[in-house]
Parts: C-alpha cells; structure tokens; sequence
C-alpha cells in the first residue's frame, strides 16, 4: 500500500516489495489527469464524459443510443442525458434508424469532429503537464502497459479477485 514518504534512513533502499502496489499511484494519476483535463476541457464547453463520447461516436460510423449506453458502460437514462448536452452543442445528432423506427441512431456532426479535435490538442497538453517527468520513450511505454492492462481485466478486477482469493491481501 503506498504510505507516503519513507523514513529518512530508508529513502536510498526504495519501497519494500509489499510496498510497491500500482494501484494509489495510478488513481494519485488519473485524479491529477482528470483535474488537469476538466481545466482544458472547460473552455470548450466539454466534460471528459462528452469527450468519451465524441471519441466513441468519431470511432463508429454511427452507433444506436442503447448501444453506446453498453459502449460507455453507463444507463440508457444517463446517456440521453449526455446525448441531449452535445446535440445541443450541435456537436452530435439523432435520427431514427431506417431499419427499426424505435432505435436511434447517433452520429457526430462536422461541429463534433472540429470540436474533437480541439479537445484532443487541449488534453495533448494536459498529459504534458501531468506526464512531464516521463520521456517520449517512456509515455509509449506507459501508453503501451496500461492499454494492455485495461484490456486484459474485461471482468470487473475487484470480483474477480475476491472470488479466486478472498483472504489473500
């Protein structure tokens, strides 16, 4: 579990290995990289929750509200309510499907995509701050590691480690 500073006699030796879990440091860098986002995205009348979104919707070609509801991971109420903030924006729009009249289909506009793009500049500059003391190298790498982590806990983690370990630490 991550403790903080070390005792002043302990600095040189480094973390025990029973101190080294990944876990506080990355929520101590997805809490700065949130904050540091919401400050970029703020200006462009965006909230990382809209930018998941346009990122979504650019990478399909059209996508039903239920299905980026499953996408996002978030209720069917919640996602007409992100829906209603950027089709507002102009950013997005929602037409009937021509195969099913009950479904909508969502795109984004050409005010989404420049929009976008704007959002991805202003967060490039975001990750700077945050990531600074990493070399270009060392971003990749980061980059490479935590996609291939994410990727490979398509079960919810806590759960799953309950239900093969419930007393190990």
């Amino acid at each position: 579990m991550f403790r903080g500073p070390r005792r002043l006699g302990h600095m040189s030796a480094g973390p025990a290995e029973s101190e080294r879990r990944s876990g506080p440091l990355l929520q101590h860098l997805a809490r700065r990289m949130l904050l540091r986002s919401e400050s970029a995205l703020t200006p462009l009348g965006l909230r990382p929750r809209h930018l998941v979104a346009l990122t979504v919707l650019r990478d399909s070609d059209g996508i039903s509200q239920q299905g980026l509801a499953g996408t996002l991971q978030i209720d069917g109420t919640n996602v007409v309510g992100l829906l209603n903030d950027l089709e507002a924006a102009g950013l997005v729009e929602r037409r009937r499907s021509p195969e099913d009249r009950r479904r909508h289909v969502v795109s984004l506009t050409a005010a989404g995509t420049k929009r976008l793009g704007e959002a991805e500049c202003a967060l490039a500059d975001a990750e700077d701050d945050v990531l600074g003391a990493l070399a270009p190298g060392e971003r990749d790498q980061l980059y490479d590691l935590l996609r291939r982590a994410s990727q490979g806990c398509a079960t919810p983690c806590a759960e799953a480690a309950v239900a093969e370990s419930p007393d190990a630490c």
